[in-house]
């Protein structure tokens, strides 16, 4: 078994990043964690992950308040869902990001 991980910055600040966990095995992909994290309020913060906890390929978008909300994404294998993590993530962080914003201050207005 041979993990490789690593990092790809996605903004040019260097705040927005997707980090890449996978576990190799006979030359194919037998786990995953694809994760795009942002540096938010001095941390990195985790907005958007897909992996395989719980026995399925899924994504879990992450709220504010620690909840992750769950969607299973059928795939063929985990190289065609690896390929579609990173890309998806590539292409909409800024989307999950300000979703992920809003919501942040939403529920600080709320809380006063």
């Amino acid at each position: 078994m041979n993990k490789k991980e690593f990092i790809k910055i996605l903004d040019k600040l260097g705040i927005e990043r997707l980090r890449i966990r996978l576990t190799i095995e006979n030359g194919q992909i037998a786990d995953l964690v694809i994760q795009y994290e942002s540096f938010i309020d001095e941390k990195w913060t985790g907005i958007v992950r897909y992996d395989m906890k719980h026995g399925f390929f899924h994504r879990d978008l992450m709220t504010s308040g620690g909840e992750k909300i769950k969607t299973a994404i059928e795939m063929p294998d985990l190289k065609t869902a690896s390929t579609y993590a990173e890309q998806d993530i590539k292409d909409k962080w800024e989307f999950y990001k300000e979703k992920y914003l809003k919501k942040l201050k939403n529920d600080k207005q709320r809380n006063g």
